[in-house]
């Protein structure tokens, strides 16, 4: 997502708002699910201004609806509830009508377009249920205007925040039957099994709708990942209430949590990947290392073992940031004999670390300092004493004893 659209600054300035966003991170925390006015209280309820979210929806060219917001509370929780109100029934669209009223809509680029790419892959998806073209198929609940008015103003509201980047946790998928235009369809249901692909689900023991198609078309076009809360400075929170109660009495609500986005210097999950070899030439090892390394491995090692068939072999162990899980598999398919690999997901603790540089008589020196919890310890980097070690001709040795000793000199002077 992109940064707040120039509405939101004029917005922001005649109502004596600081300029910067308020946010740059957002993460939809879904353990009742998501539907789009779920999200609009959401939204509103971490701190988008009511009058800012009906500015950006008073463009759109339809009429025959109104907004209501009301204050709520559930299981003890205070939330806002936004209930679209529309006169008659809701009018039978195609993808071209939906496109041609967002596109007359006086909304700013980046919200237009994201707007119109929700109802693309929401038209996608139901035309692969129905067999049929995304063009020709009949939206009866993604026309309404209801619809419009959660996809519209969930994007203008993210926009106005200030949201760089969003996430989503995974979803819950329930049991049961839904009623909709083409009768009883099962939960979940098809068009958001098919929205869903490749995101992260669980199963609930329930017989309710968590997840719509308009929310789950929300979150899979908006949210760039999908697992966890990331690591953020944690700003405001808010809470938004979906139309029904839960049949198991718990808060049918949809959390979403606003931050600063923070970057650890290593991530603290990690992906192992392993794999048993003895029949390969390692003399092809430190190729097939370079490899690894190059392809953003944080740590790559080989072990001896012995096979299951008495044979001499070696454990090969790569781990990784899961982000780049997929490509080291590849690799290690492709340039060992390997016929499978086994991976696994690991939490990781690492101590703060940081280059320092040492002044020796054959000039500087880069070497590491960990925080370790007695204190920092100052450790040699391996290539800066190679390279030292060779351009004035040293022993490694001698090299590596100086930059502990000015190591050990520095800490009793610093005590």
């Amino acid at each position: 997502m992109s940064r707040p659209c120039s509405a939101a600054w004029t917005y922001r300035r005649a109502a004596g708002l600081p300029d910067q966003p308020m946010a740059t991170l957002g993460y939809l925390d879904c353990f009742s699910g998501i539907s789009g006015d779920m999200l609009l209280g959401a939204l509103l309820d971490a701190g988008l201004p009511e009058q800012a979210l009906r500015q950006a929806l008073a463009g759109l060219p339809v009429e025959g609806w109104r907004l209501d917001v009301s204050r709520i509370s559930q299981a003890g929780i205070a939330a806002t509830r936004v209930q679209i109100r529309c006169d008659g029934a809701p009018a039978c669209r195609h993808l071209g009508d939906i496109e041609e009223i967002i596109s007359r809509a006086g909304l700013e680029p980046a919200v237009r377009q994201q707007a119109m790419a929700v109802f693309r892959r929401l038209a996608r998806a139901e035309a692969a249920v129905h067999g049929c073209s995304e063009h020709t198929v009949h939206f009866h609940e993604v026309g309404a205007l209801d619809c419009l008015v959660d996809v519209v103003g969930a994007v203008a509201g993210l926009h106005w925040l200030g949201v760089e980047s969003l996430a989503c946790s995974p979803l819950p998928m329930p049991a049961g039957w839904v009623r909709c235009d083409h009768g009883e369809l099962p939960l979940p249901g098809p068009a958001v099994c098919t929205l869903l692909q490749g995101a992260e689900v669980y199963g609930v023991a329930l017989t309710q709708e968590l997840v719509t198609p308009t929310g789950a078309a929300l979150v899979r076009e908006l949210a760039e990942r999908f697992g966890p809360l990331p690591p953020m400075r944690l700003g405001a929170t808010g809470y938004g209430a979906g139309s029904r109660q839960r049949s198991d009495g718990r808060p049918n609500l949809l959390r979403l949590i606003l931050g600063e986005s923070l970057q650890p210097a290593e991530c603290q999950q990690v992906e192992v990947i392993e794999t048993n070899l003895d029949d390969m030439n390692m003399e092809y090892w430190p190729h097939v290392c370079e490899l690894l390394l190059a392809r953003q491995a944080l740590d790559v090692s080989l072990v001896p073992l012995q096979t299951k068939k008495g044979r001499p072999g070696f454990l090969l162990r790569v781990v990784c940031d899961p982000a780049h899980g997929l490509a080291l598999k590849q690799c290690i398919l492709t340039e060992t004999t390997a016929a499978g690999i086994r991976s696994q997901r690991m939490e990781r603790m690492t101590l703060p670390r940081r280059t320092v540089t040492m002044q020796t008589p054959w000039g500087a020196i880069e070497a590491k300092e960990i925080q370790t919890p007695a204190g920092p310890v100052i450790t040699p980097e391996y290539e800066a004493c190679r390279s030292m070690a060779r351009k004035h001709n040293l022993p490694i040795a001698e090299v590596y004893r100086l930059v502990t000793g000015l190591a050990a000199n520095k800490r009793d002077g610093e005590a």
